[in-house]
């Protein structure tokens, strides 16, 4: 664990000024931003994030340009195995992408800042529409491990809130709203290409935890009464920074595991891996139906 917390500390950028010195957060993203656009001839109007075990998208690019994430200014290393720590720039459909292949967490021992650094720098070189991917617990009991789910909305129960702390307002509006986090228009397109592809997509709530251990069957019960039907430890504090920053996000759940109590088997990080691994093939072929379709509408 020691080891771990001094990897953290060197990979960790300094923390944000609020004075608005030369180590503040709108200094580092701009930072970050300058370095990566020498990979993009053509500015990327849509960024992915992939989750847990969802890392086959960004194989599957055209013309992939590889940025480790230790390259980058300012950039936290991804510590979870499952996430490959690396930026892919590249083209899907012809469509210019910046790919996130692999997330930090609160878990981590990151803060929020350094959380939801990647989604303000994917702001900055352009990005208008971000699709957010994650491996999930599903809480309702007729899921079947490796479905893919919408998300049209979530509940935090991380404990705390991406945006609190000094506001920059070169960074977007302090009190973001919130009521459609998850672009209906966006969920269309998804459903309309997953139903082309052979396939439905399920649109339901996702529930945000610190981690890293898994729930306990108790919560799991609690979770399901205030409506959740999904679980995981990502997502929700990006999807809160890019609305900061004015992005349309869609939000795409797998269900890698069933969640605490509705088996009674424990849950392993192998077994979110393995299913997530099995899935891959066919979310990357929504993501590059996808994008194209959103693509062509954004001109």
């Amino acid at each position: 664990m020691s080891s771990l917390r001094s990897r953290i500390r060197r990979a960790s950028p300094p923390r944000t000024s609020a004075g608005g010195g030369p180590d503040d957060l709108f200094a580092r993203v701009e930072r970050a931003a300058k370095f990566l656009s020498r990979f993009f001839p053509t500015r990327p109007r849509i960024g992915v994030v992939l989750g847990s075990g969802l890392g086959g998208f960004a194989e599957s690019l055209d013309r992939p340009a590889k940025v480790p994430y230790r390259r980058i200014p300012g950039f936290p290393v991804s510590t979870v195995e499952g996430h490959s720590g690396q930026l892919v720039a590249g083209r899907s459909s012809g469509v210019p992408v910046a790919v996130l292949a692999g997330r930090l967490h609160f878990y981590e021992g990151y803060s929020m800042d350094e959380v939801t650094f990647p989604i303000r720098v994917l702001a900055r070189l352009g990005v208008r529409v971000l699709i957010l991917t994650n491996a999930a617990g599903g809480i309702r009991k007729d899921y079947r491990q490796g479905a893919l789910v919408l998300i049209r909305d979530h509940i935090n129960f991380q404990g705390t809130n991406p945006l609190i702390g000094h506001n920059d307002p070169r960074l977007g509006e302090r009190f973001t709203d919130m009521t459609h986090a998850y672009s209906a228009r966006l969920r269309a397109i998804a459903r309309e290409e997953a139903k082309r592809l052979g396939f439905s997509l399920e649109e339901d709530v996702y529930a945000a935890v610190t981690g890293p251990s898994f729930e306990t069957p108790a919560e799991i019960r609690a979770l399901r009464s205030l409506g959740a039907d999904l679980v995981g430890m990502s997502t929700v504090p990006e999807v809160i920074v890019a609305r900061q920053v004015g992005l349309e996000v869609l939000g795409i759940s797998c269900v890698t595991n069933l969640a605490a109590g509705i088996l009674d088997q424990p849950i392993t990080h192998e077994e979110v891996l393995e299913t997530g691994h099995r899935v891959r093939d066919q979310l990357s072929a929504l993501l590059h139906a996808v994008i194209p379709r959103i693509a062509a509408e954004e001109r």
